[in-house]
């Protein structure tokens, strides 16, 4: 889940990941206060992450890398703000550069949010396929970052047959309730574990199309195959 709005603006969408059945398929949540962690904690958002803890989902703090041009040592406080204030189990490196010379950049910011909370389950929003070498540096990379428009007619990178699903994440909306079994194919053809699919779209501007929850929810719970999970 890339990311709800706010529990106080979508208090029902926040209860409808942690109700029985809900949690099963989800590998993590993102959490994303105010842009990141905010300036203080906020009771909402730790109910809501403490909830979703309980029912054993991860709940990652997304840092925003802005392709590379944040402050390094910005992206190192909010990490320590979404652990202390938020006790997060890893962290989404979001719009993280994704060519060969971002490398050593990324390899130094992963490596120092491994060392402010150990065990940390890391994601690199790429949202494109990234150089080869990024692969090794995360636990996960998300590989596609879009519309159905564009996803149904993408195609994997060579380099990513080198490595099992569980790498990668696909985060697609705009997908029609009649595609979403087609989603679902493309998605192991391309051999991706992690997924988030929503009839959501990015049209509507008051709205980004991550912050509600697919208007298909309840029945992808139900029905997720094997291998990939929402």
């Amino acid at each position: 889940m890339p990311g709800l709005a706010h529990p106080l603006l979508a208090p029902d969408e926040w209860n409808a990941l942690t109700r029985p059945g809900g949690a099963g398929p989800l590998h993590w949540v993102v959490l994303n206060v105010a842009d990141g962690p905010g300036v203080q904690p906020d009771p909402s958002c730790l109910e809501a992450a403490g909830r979703l803890r309980n029912a054993g989902v991860r709940v990652l703090g997304r840092l925003d890398s802005a392709y590379g041009l944040r402050d390094f040592g910005e992206l190192v406080s909010d990490a320590h703000r979404f652990t202390d204030w938020y006790r997060t189990d890893g962290f989404l490196l979001d719009r993280c550069p994704a060519d060969r010379a971002a490398l050593p950049a990324v390899r130094r910011a992963v490596h120092a949010l491994r060392t402010i909370h150990d065990g940390a389950h890391i994601v690199l929003g790429h949202g494109t396929h990234p150089h080869p070498g990024h692969a090794d540096i995360a636990d996960q990379l998300v590989t596609f970052s879009g519309p159905w428009s564009d996803y149904r007619w993408s195609q994997a990178a060579e380099w990513t047959v080198d490595h099992p699903p569980e790498r990668f994440c696909h985060l697609v909306h705009g997908v029609p309730r009649p595609h979403l079994e087609e989603a679902l194919r493309v998605a192991r053809w391309q051999g991706a574990a992690t997924v988030w699919f929503t009839d959501r779209t990015d049209r509507d501007s008051r709205v980004g199309p991550w912050e509600p929850l697919p208007g298909y929810w309840d029945e992808v719970v139900s029905r997720v195959g094997t291998g990939v999970s929402e």
